[in-house]
């Protein structure tokens, strides 16, 4: 006789609820604890772009510490010497300062000139108007400081502490690896490896093809306000390129500051227009065929999907979020696709499948086997 109890099938509705009750709980544990997650998470990532040299270092028979070290120390001094080129740029704009000034007072009289002419406001409203804004920010400067100095305060420790996470998530991989073993016992180890080097993969390929992007971007960016005369092209040029990090938008948030520079500083607006120009036009560049190019399908999430991530992480993390969306969605749609259960979800991640082209000979059938078995075990094949 059978003792087992029956099993017992819950409605599809407390399905439901369960899944969505467990997700609002982690969405609020992720909002929670977002201080030390998101150190935690750039440190992973950095960690996957500092392995392949430690590794290298390793197996040069150099102690695992050391070589860890060597690889934080040269890492900080990269670090170190990009922030030096940017107080050089920084210095140079403080010796123009005296002059953005005065350029600013004249652009204000103007503009109290012609809301005086053409707007019917006189001069005197717009002076009590400027004190009444004046003395509410003076009002609120006490708080704004003090919250400013706390995230700073804040920033600083987190970003101190990154170099340690990197060099224990170094220290102990092999130790996190058995970790994840004794977790899904139930599950090859093999495929277990094959998942962690996926996410290696992608995570890899698409830190290294944002920078190899965010090279040829900001040299765009700077022959166009070379073109056009704009002072600090360089400088200009690759602060709208490192703003890829916010994909659809960061170009374009990046034209503004050199678009308000040349309004300040050149008698001519048609060039802080032109400026504008040259930045959407690079942006138009680097989504439909920079980034598609070298960075192509490592990272394949499509654009709706894409953007939703944007602004879901974006509104838990903030800029963070932001930055990290691509990378930690691309992470997502692996496992989703390691998971049979889940396989739909990572499908609804990733790019439409475009229909295989027909094979018309022999030639033809070599030349896109490769093509045509990347597919087999994820469509239908039929005779």
């Amino acid at each position: 006789m059978d003792n087992r109890a029956p099993e017992v099938q819950l409605p599809s509705y407390v399905k439901l609820t369960s899944i969505l009750i467990s997700v609002l709980i982690v969405v609020y544990g992720l909002y929670v604890l977002q201080d030390i997650l998101v150190p935690l998470i750039f440190s992973i990532l950095l960690a996957m772009v500092l392995y392949p040299l430690c590794l290298r270092l390793e197996r040069a028979r150099m102690p695992r510490i050391w070589a860890i070290v060597i690889c934080i120390i040269v890492a900080l001094a990269v670090l170190a010497g990009l922030l030096y080129l940017v107080s050089l740029q920084i210095g140079n704009f403080t010796q123009e300062a005296p002059k953005l000034i005065e350029r600013s007072n004249e652009l204000l009289t103007r503009l109290q000139t012609f809301a005086d002419e053409h707007l019917n406001i006189d001069r005197q409203r717009q002076v009590s108007e400027a004190r009444k804004y004046l003395n509410r920010l003076l009002e609120e400067s006490g708080t704004i400081l003090t919250s400013t100095l706390l995230a700073t305060t804040n920033t600083l420790t987190t970003i101190s502490l990154v170099p340690l996470f990197i060099f224990f998530f170094l220290l102990y991989r092999d130790f996190f690896r058995s970790f994840f073993y004794k977790v899904f016992n139930g599950t090859r180890r093999s495929k277990i490896d094959a998942v962690f080097k996926r996410i290696y993969g992608v995570v890899r390929d698409y830190l290294g093809g944002l920078v190899l992007v965010i090279i040829i971007v900001g040299i765009l960016n700077t022959v166009g306000l070379v073109i056009l005369g704009v002072d600090y092209a360089l400088f200009f040029g690759f602060f709208g390129a490192v703003l890829i990090l916010i994909p659809y938008f960061g170009i374009a948030i990046g034209s503004l500051l050199p678009a308000l520079f040349s309004l300040i500083t050149e008698d001519n607006p048609l060039i802080a227009l032109g400026v504008i120009g040259v930045f959407l036009f690079v942006q138009i560049l680097e989504g439909n065929f920079i980034t598609p190019l070298i960075v192509g399908s490592k990272v394949s999430i499509n654009p709706l999907a894409a953007i939703i991530a944007l602004i879901m992480w974006g509104q838990l993390w903030g800029l963070s979020g932001l930055i990290l969306a691509l990378p930690l969605t691309a992470i997502v749609k692996v496992i989703f696709d390691s998971i049979e259960a889940l396989k739909p979800y990572g499908f609804l991640l990733g790019e439409a499948e475009r229909p295989l082209p027909p094979i018309r000979n022999f030639e033809d059938l070599k030349r896109k086997l490769p093509q045509r078995l990347k597919r087999i075990g994820e469509v239908d094949v039929k005779s």
